[in-house]
């Protein structure tokens, strides 16, 4: 967080002094932000501290909670699955294109592998989050 806001602060104060953009470095802003926000995603559904509504599984038996608990955990495995996917395939066509970025001309494909390692390593969270549901240990 704190390079993305070094980065940023750079091209703001460069872009006041000189008319001149740093607009290259947005790339590895909106990279670092992507990264940054899988990884908390990570470790808040690691430590069981994601965001749900619970308004409704608050009144239901410790076990049908639980139940729905883990049915959800399930239902978001297959979401990030799906990212682990298609962020698989972009990964692909980004490398066998020679695809590159924007502003700095980097090879497109350090960028999008992330999004399906970061979905693999949330995938596994959710996994844990739901067995641990399944067995009333939320």
């Amino acid at each position: 967080m704190a390079l993305i806001c070094l980065i940023t602060f750079a091209n703001v104060v460069t872009r006041y002094l000189s008319n001149y953009s740093f607009a290259f470095t947005e790339e590895f802003s909106v990279f670092l932000l992507v990264v940054l926000s899988f990884l908390g995603a990570s470790a808040a559904f690691g430590a069981d501290r994601h965001i749900r509504m619970s308004f409704f599984t608050r009144r239901l038996p410790s076990r049908w909670a639980d139940s729905i608990e883990a049915g959800v955990s399930l239902l978001a495995v297959a979401l990030f699955g799906t990212l682990v996917w298609y962020g698989l395939r972009l990964s692909w066509d980004d490398w066998r294109h020679d695809t590159t970025s924007p502003g700095m001309g980097l090879p497109q494909w350090i960028y999008s592998i992330w999004l399906p390692v970061l979905s693999v390593l949330i995938v596994m969270r959710l996994l844990g989050h739901a067995v641990r549901a399944w067995r009333g240990r939320r």
